[in-house]
């Protein structure tokens, strides 16, 4: 595709993480206040856009054509183009990459990497993948690596020499986890252990942006349990890695090919072989032996796929703040047709025409919502590791569980509806791919499937995330939408209180019917657990936007009409009220089908679907 311009604007970015978010929470704690002021998010954000603006957008087009190529060979069986490379040194340089996964003395919030990531991913969807991935490999390692595979590993990591991925889905197993067919043989080294096995669609699997790739690996070991109970966890590197830190050998991971896909061209998804020529070697994570046959390594795995689902959800938030953005800019300047209220005069721009705006307006408030929602989650998952006691971290951390599935599943939905009005703002021309809307349709599909599909989410959301501690976190997740609409109802915004009031019950009898479907008819509760879902992003996200809008209105009447900032916060008060009178509605909708007990999809007979 042609390269498109950045576009992309920072005010709310700025009104939620300064304004909104209470981020003074965060940086009081001793984790952060000896290092960081709310004002230091500005020196971030400066030195992102720059890097966005002048190297990952014109990359982009790279990204899409040639995109990366598979040339085999051991050394790089992938190979980029030469302006990733500019970028990955201007990130790596810059600190605004996988370094946010640090959690030592000095850490940077990962809030603050919520808006940097979002930027990133609305300049290039692809090249992002091949430090976030990193990310998610840091974060396994500081939780479960032993001291030696921490110093061995993570400084080369964090600095960006090495990357990371994971290594989870086989051609036989993709979210039936427990089907992994790799197999781990210990050696007579403790901990270090032969590897054999195929895995598939490994974003990031291989590539020449980094001197070498550190691969976790799921696998089981002889005499490991059925399921999921008896998987492992490796480091498995591309070369091997001495004592010293040097780099020794290929560790005969092969690399077999790429993956040729609709979207996110530029991001190398591999298939790669374990021990084709029986010396591949790997280090088990942490550690600790198998026992009984049962291994830890869907516990080690599940932290980085939590760190990956949130991540998905900013993804999806920058490829819909990049449509958005293109259709807002071609509206302004597009004229075509009379307007409504004046058919026999001059042809307008398409911006003056109702049902544009509408589109737009759409795409807006879903933007801002789908942005407060994450970031209120990153604030939430700093919390659970720093907040001052262990009654605080557990709240927050039980809070972030809740959001995690629902900042998945919800994003990357939407993304898939915001961008599809953003082609539809174009007209004709949005289906050419010279405007940016044709590349971002395609790639944001993917962000319902990977790090479990969205129905996996939906699925975890109404089972573990509905049940856990007796059901009791979940239960203060709702008290406190119901306590918002209960005590912060204002005259100004009465009508979108009463909406939500009416919501809420509409969405407390969607959960009563789960509950109900849990100990009954089983098949209902998985047939309505995506739409439950939404239902809860739509009264969470309704809450978030109504809070911003109070918090707009006092500005705006301090401030006054004549100040420059003024038509921002009328913006966020409209965002609001369509969101709640336009989206939150939907959820009337879900309850009377649902109530309607329809279960024509699971009668239906297989033969005809025809």
């Amino acid at each position: 595709m042609a390269h498109y311009n950045w576009l992309y604007q920072t005010r709310d970015i700025t009104f939620q993480i300064k304004e909104w978010l209470d981020m003074g929470k965060l940086l009081n704690l001793d984790a952060y206040k000896e290092f960081y002021g709310i004002d230091d998010i500005d020196n971030f954000l400066d030195v992102n856009n720059k890097v966005c603006r002048d190297l990952m957008c014109p990359a982009n087009k790279d990204a899409d054509e040639p995109g990366a190529t598979y040339v085999g060979g051991n050394e790089h069986a992938v190979v980029t183009p030469e302006s990733f490379k500019k970028v990955y040194k201007a990130v790596q340089e810059a600190s605004i990459a996988q370094q946010f996964g640090f959690r030592g003395e000095g850490k940077i919030p990962l809030t603050w990497y919520a808006p940097i990531l979002e930027m990133q991913t609305a300049a290039s969807p692809s090249i992002v993948m091949f430090w976030c991935l990193t990310q998610g490999a840091i974060t396994v390692l500081q939780e479960f690596g032993t001291k030696q595979q921490q110093d061995l590993f993570l400084p080369k990591m964090i600095a960006g020499d090495w990357c990371g991925t994971m290594g989870l889905t086989e051609p036989g197993a993709g979210s039936e986890v427990g089907a992994v067919q790799s197999k781990a043989f210990p050696t007579d080294t403790p901990g270090k252990y032969k590897l054999t096995g195929t895995k598939c669609f490994i974003t990031s699997g291989d590539h020449d942006l980094a001197e070498n790739i550190i691969h976790l690996m799921l696998a089981k070991t002889p005499g490991a349990k059925e399921g999921t109970a008896g998987i492992s966890l490796f480091l498995v590197p591309k070369f091997w890695v001495n004592e010293d830190g040097s780099l020794g050998a290929w560790n005969d991971v092969t690399t077999m090919n790429i993956e040729h896909k609709l979207g996110i061209h530029g991001s190398s998804t591999c298939t790669l072989s374990m021990g084709e020529n029986n010396n591949c070697y790997g280090w088990m994570v942490g550690g600790k032996e198998v026992v009984d046959g049962r291994g830890v390594g869907m516990r080690q795995m599940f932290a980085f796929m939590n760190e990956e689902r949130l991540n998905t959800g900013l993804f999806s938030l920058g490829c819909i703040g990049a449509a958005y953005y293109a259709a807002l800019d071609y509206t302004k300047v597009r004229v075509q047709s009379k307007h409504s209220t004046n058919p026999k005069g001059p042809s307008v721009r398409i911006i003056e025409h109702e049902d544009v705006r509408r589109m737009l307006l759409f795409q807006k408030s879903i933007m801002e919502a789908c942005r407060a929602l994450i970031f209120k989650s990153y604030l939430y998952r700093d919390l659970s590791m720093d907040a001052a006691t262990p009654e605080e971290r557990a709240y927050y951390d039980d809070m972030f569980a809740i959001n995690n599935p629902i900042c998945k599943a919800y994003a990357s939905d939407m993304a898939r509806r915001t961008t599809e009005e953003a082609i539809q703002c174009h007209g004709g021309y949005g289906f050419m791919e010279e405007y940016a809307g044709a590349e971002l349709y395609r790639d944001v599909v993917i962000y319902g499937i990977w790090e479990g599909t969205n129905f996996i989410q939906a699925q975890d959301f109404t089972g573990r995330k509905f049940t856990m501690n007796d059901g009791a976190p979940f239960k203060k997740w709702v008290a406190e939408i119901d306590e918002f609409v209960a005590s912060k109802k204002t005259d100004e915004f009465a009508a979108e209180f009463a909406m939500m009031a009416d919501a809420m019950v509409a969405f407390k009898s969607i959960v009563d019917m789960n509950a109900a479907w849990t100990t009954g008819d089983r098949q209902m509760k998985q047939l309505f657990a995506t739409r439950t879902l939404h239902s809860a992003a739509r009264v969470y996200c309704g809450m978030l936007l109504l809070d911003q809008a109070i918090l707009a209105a006092a500005k705006l009447k301090e401030l006054g009409d004549d100040h420059f900032d003024a038509n921002f916060y009328k913006g966020k008060i409209a965002s609001a009220r369509f969101y709640i009178m336009n989206h939150v509605t939907d959820i009337f909708g879900f309850e009377k089908s649902m109530k309607s007990g329809d279960r024509s999809s699971i009668d239906i007979p297989e033969a005809s679907f025809m």
